[in-house]
Order: C-alpha cells, then sequence, then structure tokens
C-alpha cells in the first residue's frame, strides 16, 4: 500500500514512486529528520545567536571551550557501538532485545567513565578553576543520559525516524523555552550549561516513552555478555576512530583556548557553529538511505557501489550549494548574526564552510567502512587526521591565529575523509567514488548526454 503523502506530490513524481515501498521509507524518513533539524536550524540558531550576543565573546568562548573539551572523551561514552548497533538490527531483528540491552549497558558505564576522566583531565589542565570545572561536568553528564539513544538506533533500523524527532523536539522546545527565560531574567552563565544538560534529560525521557509507544518496553532489554563483546570486538576501533575524530574536529578550541584566550574561542565558535549547522542535512540523508545500501549489497554487488556512487554526487553538489555563497558572505552573515564584536570571525567562516564538503563524505564512507567490517582502517584514517590537525595548530595558531585552527582543520578533514583512502587497495574504490563526485564527473557526463 502506497504511503498516504504520495497523493500530494506533482503526477511524474507520483508515477515514479508508486508502488516502490523502500523509496517511499526512506523519502518519508529523511523528511522527518529534516523537519526535527529544521526546526532546530532555525530556532535553535535564533537562540543560539542570542545566548552568544548576550554572553558576550569572552563568556561564550568559556562555554564552547567547556563542551569541546567534554566532547574529546565522548569516544568513550559512545563506545563506536552506533553504527554497529544499527547494522546488526538489520541484519539480525530477531535478537533486538539482547542487542539493545547490551548496548546500553555497554554505554552507560561508559558515560559514566567518561564522566569521571573529564573531571580529572579539567582538574589538572585548569586547577582552581570552579566555573570552568562545573561547565565541563554538566557537558559530560550528558554522556550518561545519551545510553537511552539505543532506542533510535531500533528506530533508525526501523526506518522510523520520526519517533526520534518527536522525543528530540519536544525535549528541544521546552528547553528552548527555559533558555529564553533565562535570557530575560539575566541568569548567569551556569544555569545556560545546566538547561543543556536538561534537554538531554528530557530527550532520554520521551525516547523511552516514544519506545513504550511502538508496544516496546525497556525491560525486555537482557544483557548478554557475549553479544556485549561481539559489539566491542567490532567497535573498539571505532572508539579510538571516535576519539581521533573530536580530537580534529575539536582540539582547535582547546588549542585557541590555552594559546590565545577565552575571547578567540568565542569568535572561532561562533564560526565554526555557522559552518556546522547544515550538517544534519548529509547526516539525515544517510542515515535514511544507507540501511537500503545494505541491502543492495545481498543482491548485487555493482548495485551497491552505484548507489554509494549517488549517494557521494548528491552530497558533494549539497556542500559546494552551502560552501561556494558562503565563502564570500562571511564576514556579512557574522556581523548580521552575532554583531559588530563578532566580524573577526568572518575569514574563519570562509574557511570552516568547506570543512562540510568532507564531512559529509566522511559520515556516507564511514558507513561504507563499518558495513565492509574496515573499522581498523577507519581509525587509521581518523588518526591520520587527528596528529595532522595537532600539528599544524601547534604551528599555525601562534603564527596567524584563528585562521592558522580553521586552516588546520580543514586540511585535516581533506586528509581523514578523502586523501587517506588512497593509501589502502581496499579503499581505493571509495577513493575513486569520491574523486568522480567532487569532480561532477558524472554531472558533466549526463550534461553531455542530454546535449546529443
Amino acid at each position: 500500500m502506497n504511503a498516504a503523502w504520495i497523493i500530494y506530490l506533482p503526477g511524474f513524481i507520483r508515477i515514479k514512486l508508486k508502488s516502490r515501498h523502500g523509496l517511499q521509507a526512506i523519502i518519508a524518513n529523511t523528511g522527518w529528520l529534516f523537519a526535527d533539524k529544521i526546526l532546530r536550524m532555525g530556532v535553535g540558531l535564533f537562540v543560539g545567536v542570542w545566548i552568544a550576543r548576550y554572553l558576550g565573546p569572552e563568556q561564550f568562548g568559556l562555554w564552547n571551550f567547556a563542551m569541546a573539551f567534554a566532547a574529546l572523551f565522548g569516544a568513550f561514552a559512545t563506545l563506536g557501538l552506533d553504527g554497529i548497533v544499527v547494522r546488526e538490527l538489520v541484519k539480525n531483528p530477531e535478537r533486538q532485545n539482547e542487542l539493545l540491552g547490551s548496548a546500553f549497558a555497554l554505554k552507560l558505564i561508559g558515560g559514566a567513565v567518561t564522566l569521571l576522566i573529564a573531571l580529572i583531565a579539567i582538574s589538572l589542565v585548569r586547577s582552581g578553576e570552579t566555573l570552568t570545572l562545573w561547565l565541563v561536568g554538566l557537558s559530560a553528564a550528558g554522556f550518561i543520559f545519551q545510553s537511552v539513544n539505543v532506542i533510535d538506533f531500533y528506530f533508525q533500523a526501523k526506518v522510523q525516524s520520526r519517533y526520534t524527532v518527536y522525543a528530540a523536539n519536544g525535549a528541544f522546545v521546552l528547553m528552548t523555552l527555559v533558555k529564553i527565560a533565562l535570557l530575560l531574567t539575566s541568569a548567569p552563565l551556569i544555569a545556560f550549561a545546566w538547561a543543556g544538560l536538561g534537554e538531554i534529560a528530557l530527550t532520554a525521557v520521551f525516547l523511552l516513552a516514544a519506545y513504550r509507544f511502538n508496544h516496546h518496553n525497556m525491560r525486555e532489554w537482557r544483557y548478554d555478555g557475549r553479544v556485549a563483546r561481539e559489539l566491542l570486538k567490532d567497535s573498539w576501533p571505532l572508539i579510538l576512530s571516535g576519539l581521533a575524530i573530536m580530537i580534529y574536529m575539536r582540539i582547535d578550541q582547546i588549542m585557541i583556548g590555552q594559546m590565545l584566550g577565552a575571547k578567540e574561542v568565542g569568535l572561532y565558535s561562533a564560526a565554526i557553529r555557522i559552518s556546522e549547522v547544515w550538517y544534519f542535512i548529509p547526516m539525515a540523508i544517510v542515515s535514511s538511505v544507507f540501511p537500503a545500501i545494505i541491502d543492495a549489497k545481498k543482491k548485487c554487488e555493482a548495485l551497491y557501489y552505484q548507489r554509494l556512487q549517488k549517494l557521494y554526487n548528491l552530497l558533494v553538489i549539497l556542500s559546494l550549494a552551502v560552501a561556494i555563497p558562503m565563502t564570500f558572505l562571511a564576514d556579512w552573515v557574522m556581523e548580521l548574526l552575532f554583531g559588530r564584536e563578532y566580524i573577526l570571525a568572518g575569514p574563519v567562516l570562509s574557511i570552516s564552510i568547506w570543512c562540510g564538503l568532507f564531512a559529509s563524505l566522511s559520515v556516507a564512507s564511514g558507513k561504507w567502512f563499518i558495513n565492509e567490517g574496515y573499522t581498523k582502517l577507519a581509525l587509521k584514517r581518523n588518526l591520520y587526521g587527528a596528529v595532522l590537525n595537532i600539528v599544524l595548530n601547534y604551528y599555525l595558531i601562534p603564527i596567524y591565529g584563528m585562521l592558522g585552527a580553521a586552516l588546520s582543520t580543514l586540511l585535516s578533514f581533506s586528509l581523514s575523509a578523502y586523501i587517506s583512502d588512497v593509501f589502502s587497495k581496499a579503499t581505493r574504490i571509495v577513493f575513486y567514488q569520491k574523486t568522480k563526485a567532487i569532480l561532477l564527473i558524472e554531472i558533466f557526463k549526463r550534461s553531455r548526454r542530454q546535449e546529443k
């Protein structure tokens, strides 16, 4: 039976989608994820900019330093399980309760350990700074509540992300109202950190409610030591890989904070927030289409790589559509949104916006690495990026300041997400596919065929 929303589409599209129930599910799932992120992008950006203006570059920088510091240890909380669990749920739906129960237990322990490590580390790095300690602690505490996000893995595997959208948006809207109230009452910085933790906790509660609404119960979950070991056996390279990703995505803010100061972190973070605000699009697309791509491999290897190529092509086109205009509008955008205090971050935005191209390719190929069992190779490529970013930041930040950090991140992203694929015979196929996408070869071929 066709989905009800098809009748509202133009006739030529309706004909193509008729009776293609798998494609209908993908489009609907992507639509729900887009609705979620568009709401967050619009409302979240408005409130986020308001908070940045209210706090000023220095306090805003301190908060972002704390969040980046906590995020460095986030890989120990997620344990690299996200893609692994979704893959196993797609392949073995009958093991649902064992997979979810084991993953939940692992992530809960990982979240608690992460909180402890983050608190110890910040105590050593910023000894005596009580506010910074609290900000890091509240940011890291969110990892404990995110253990409930295993429910989202279930909905991803079923291509039913609308329930995750309900949960996340419900928490987001409520806590956005709280943040507005904090702004109107001139609340201190620590209050906004508490509100951030509250949103994560509330999302967990709503996810549990959505899971129950679907006639499932958390009490049915069962921890199985054998299943847990199987998951960790596949995911341990992804733990280190996730750590490497966090290093080359967030180490710049930490090194700026240590080498330049909180104000510079605030300016840099504002630019990064704008450059990353659209990342939800590739993530939503990949999350929705990859179960179908995994399924294609069972039928035909050629179809599998054909669908992968189409995915890379789409992500590159979207990335260029965002990056090219933003390169020239960066100064204007920063002044318009954040005010003249933040205009110095315009050049940072014009560079960092290009990270989206490689971030999109990384999200898509990351799923391919998991599906092919190349988790160790994924670890290697992310380690390349992390090491390069630290080295470049060390040399470029003292010379070029924030611009040096932006350039370091862009170069490390390109190495990790694209160039490193050429080093291994196993991954060279995706390097060629990404190259074809970046050079728009498929688009030019199609144009020539149409001209003929």
